[in-house]
């Protein structure tokens, strides 16, 4: 029979083997608490597996939030609802369950500037990430360039089978800025590739009215459109630009504070006393005083 301290050590050398870290830093730990509590062995190696199993969740939660490119301060709780049209909070908390994801249903957000598009879709894609759901955050600008990259080196369907990987793509600020028809070309491939196969999230400023002007021909206007709305949720941000509240409010406790300091500030009476003889000449003022002599330098 095999003594205890080898029997830990070959113990430790399997764990290490099979990498099951979380497994080994506690088994000792569990080991006692199942004596001390007279629990089976098959509920002590329950425990033991069950720890594993919330470690390597929460390292995977880790790393596919930083993989996926999600500005993480612009999170659920720090998301001011108060501000949002009461529809567009009911469907956004719908959209957390996530089982739209599953569905490969798209979310098309709307909005002026410094609505909360961004914020909005931002906290939804963490939220995902959590619940198990591979996100990737990305402008539209730079996913344009990236697939118009692509595309010249000839590698244009192995970056869209790249991007099939995450069953939920963000795509923000559609619209902001011009691009070619080339470029335009390669982003309707982009949602070609996955109608039906994988969910888009996407922001614009600018309403479906306006995205010929985006895609430069009524036909692929029309059938990116299609694509997009066919098995989505629309949410309208029909709201004022948080930027420029924020910058307004800053603005005017700024103004508050300034009347506060001068509303405290006394006048000072200037030259002689402003209580003398009425109408007679000002005094002269007082003639300066000599410098201080230098100090003497020390030895």
């Amino acid at each position: 029979m095999a003594e205890p301290k080898d029997v830990k050590e070959r113990l430790l050398a399997c764990l290490k083997e099979l990498h099951l870290p979380a497994m080994r830093a506690g088994y000792e730990e569990l080991a006692r608490q199942a004596q001390q509590e007279g629990l089976s062995y098959e509920q002590y190696l329950l425990h033991l597996v069950e720890r594993e199993c919330q470690e390597r969740r929460h390292k995977r939660v880790e790393r596919w939030l930083h993989d996926s490119r999600l500005p993480l301060e612009k999170s659920w709780p720090a998301l001011d609802l108060k501000r949002l049209p009461a529809k567009v909070v009911q469907q956004a908390r719908a959209l957390l369950e996530g089982s739209f994801v599953e569905r490969h249903e798209n979310v098309l957000v709307f909005g002026q500037p410094g609505s909360g598009k961004t914020h909005l879709l931002s906290a939804i894609g963490q939220e995902l990430v959590r619940a198990g759901r591979r996100v990737l955050f990305v402008k539209c600008g730079l996913l344009v360039q990236q697939l118009l990259l692509a595309k010249r080196d000839l590698k244009l369907s192995r970056t869209l089978k790249q991007l099939s990987a995450y069953p939920a793509l963000i795509v923000d600020d559609l619209g902001y800025v011009q691009q070619s028809r080339e470029e335009m070309e390669v982003l309707f491939t982009l949602l070609a590739e996955r109608y039906e196969r994988g969910s888009v999230l996407l922001t614009s400023n600018l309403p479906f009215s306006g995205w010929e002007a985006i895609f430069k021909d009524p036909m692929t206007t029309a059938a990116a459109i299609d694509r997009l709305v066919h098995h989505s949720v629309i949410l309208e941000l029909n709201v004022p630009s948080y930027r420029a509240e924020q910058a307004r409010k800053a603005k005017q406790g700024r103004a508050v504070a300034g009347e506060r300091t001068s509303g405290g500030e006394e006048a000072k009476p200037v030259g002689g006393d402003a209580a003398g003889g009425g109408g007679g000449a000002a005094a002269a003022p007082p003639a300066a005083a000599a410098p201080p002599p230098p100090p003497k330098r020390e030895k």
